[in-house]
């Protein structure tokens, strides 16, 4: 059965002194971010369009296999983000033991 954690506190990345007014991720991220999930929405619809059109199997999971490696990418650029900048402030706070619970069940969470 999978632990159930709290957010090290409310603040995490939405409030905290460091990552509000867009900084966690920053803007610059944020874009990239945005561009990259705009390929991967149009990735998307090309796979529907292709079940639509009765494209051969092989082909549509070849698909579904680049949509899945796109998301990961966008995951592991937001943990990254998290780490540098959220993680990294927690640790220096003291928080160190509830942030690398919340961290270790999120990277569980990513991995399945």
């Amino acid at each position: 059965m999978e632990k159930k954690i709290e957010c090290y506190h409310n603040e995490c990345c939405h409030m905290s002194e460091d990552c509000s007014g867009g900084n966690c991720p920053s803007a610059a991220e944020k874009k990239k971010l945005n561009s990259r999930m705009n390929r991967i929405e149009g990735q998307i619809r090309g796979i529907k369009k292709m079940i639509e059109e009765d494209v051969y199997c092989d082909e549509i999971l070849n698909q579904l296999s680049s949509v899945k490696a796109a998301l990961n990418g966008v995951g592991k650029q937001i943990l990254e983000a998290h780490m540098k900048k959220c993680v990294v402030r927690e640790i220096k706070n003291g928080n160190e033991e509830k942030v690398i619970e919340e961290l270790l069940y999120t990277l569980g969470k990513m991995m399945k």
